[in-house]
């Protein structure tokens, strides 16, 4: 008599038990992928195979299977915290050594690179100085902390309209200081090389000949030709508009260049102001603070109707320089810093692994996995390109773990110990009663 059938059925009780409180122990582990114990039957064989009358000689463990369905996501509120909405995996770096995670609980080390708990770097693509995505070769995904250089304005958009039913200043000499010699102003920050911020006004004054106006343009209060000039004289253009309000010409004074509808200033310099004790304010170039390139004004959203002489805020591509102040992931996994000017640049996007065979995994702890044969090779990508899962920011992938599951199972293997624990009490009774035969 055999105690073999027994004695299988309970290591494979103790494997189900073992698996399930593997479950159960990491309900509460983020990324965690539930395991499911696989078993198969065992018959003898000899050199002609299996036969017909053959009686099964137990059971045996043939695989403990993860499963890779989506685990509940949850808010956290931390940017870094990242979680995958689909399939794909985490790829985190280790002095050249790739393992992939569902675990995006990620930080930033003294280096400003992103690791995970256990210090593995998280991989992805860098961005270049413009924030474009460098696509090639897996980098360590890094937080450039420092500031971002300013921007000098070179195009000026706005949207202005001109009370065709004004009446013209009372006033018949322009003078900026006095708004009886003007209808509308407009101004605009605008700034140089070096981020220094300077103010645009434009003055528009409505002209006796129908439907024309004239535009007068100053930068700090001084003409953007010369700032040392006294008086003040801006620079000037003459604007007529059809009958239905739309803009007909545009006429260019001496210092701008023109081009279709735009305007561009060609020698602007900003000054310094003088004013040393007991001495008028004066304006000089010497130590002007920055290089300023051409600012283009598009007037081609001017228009003359009977309404307000309102404009829109105006839209310029200048700023100063910056600190990073936050952070945001969108779903592709591009990281964009946000400045304290009110940029937003790209540093970098996240990387996505994806597998053929996501259970040929081999799992190594930390709840990591390393490819193998089975598995096949790593497809890598953008998330949300090919069949990568998307980047959901803010909140981490709760463990897969059916509890009331993993409960029932412990009662099965329980159950199943006991039934086959009998088996073997009973062929021991067997057994005795052979013994004892006389």
């Amino acid at each position: 008599m055999s105690f073999t059938n027994g004695l299988s059925g309970i290591n494979a009780a103790n494997k189900q038990l073992d698996v399930a409180g593997n479950n159960i122990a990491n309900v509460a582990t983020t990324g965690f992928k539930s395991s499911r114990a696989e078993f198969a039957d065992v018959y003898s064989t000899t050199l002609l195979g299996t036969v017909s009358s053959a009686i099964g000689r137990g059971v045996r463990l043939a695989n403990v299977s993860q499963q890779f369905n989506q685990g509940d996501l949850k808010n956290t509120g931390n940017a870094l915290d990242l979680s995958i909405r689909g399939s794909g995996f985490f790829v985190l770096g280790d002095n050249g050594s790739l393992s992939y995670s569902r675990a995006g609980a990620f930080k930033v080390n003294a280096e400003n690179v992103v690791v995970d708990n256990t210090g593995h770097r998280l991989q992805g693509y860098g961005a270049d100085l413009n924030g474009n995505i460098a696509k090639g070769a897996l980098a360590d995904l890094k937080i450039d902390k420092s500031h971002l250089a300013p921007h000098a304005t070179t195009r000026v958009e706005q949207t202005v309209n001109l009370n065709s039913a004004q009446r013209l200043p009372s006033v018949a000499t322009f003078n900026p200081a006095d708004p009886n010699s003007y209808n509308h102003m407009v101004a605009t920050p605008v700034y140089d090389s070096q981020g220094n911020r300077h103010a645009m006004e434009q003055y528009y004054v409505k002209l006796p000949l129908a439907n024309s106006w004239t535009v007068h343009t100053f930068i700090d209060g001084r003409s953007p030709a010369d700032p040392v000039q006294q008086p003040p004289v801006g620079l000037k253009a003459d604007l007529t508009f059809n009958a239905n309000g739309t803009l007909s010409s545009l006429t260019a004074g001496t210092g701008w260049s023109k081009t279709g509808n735009t305007l561009t200033l060609t020698g602007w310099r900003p000054g310094v102001m003088n004013n040393a004790s007991g001495h008028p304010p004066s304006w000089s170039l010497n130590g002007a603070r920055g290089a300023v390139p051409g600012i283009a004004l598009d007037f081609g959203k001017t228009t003359s109707f009977a309404a307000a002489s309102t404009h829109t805020a105006p839209a310029q591509d200048g700023y100063p320089s910056g600190q990073i102040s936050g952070l945001t992931i969108d779903a592709t996994g591009i990281m964009n810093a946000n400045f304290s000017n009110g940029q937003t640049k790209a540093i970098g996007q996240v990387a996505l692994a994806s597998f053929t065979n996501e259970q040929g995994l081999q799992p190594t702890g930390g709840t990591r996995w390393k490819e193998t044969f089975a598995s096949g090779l790593p497809g890598i990508d953008a998330p949300g390109a090919g069949s990568a899962g998307v980047i959901v920011s803010n909140s981490l992938e709760a463990s897969n773990v059916d509890l009331t599951n993993e409960l029932v199972n412990l009662i099965q293997a329980q159950r199943n110990y006991q039934a086959n624990a009998k088996t073997l009490t009973t062929q021991n009774k067997l057994l005795q009663t052979v013994i004892q035969m006389k």
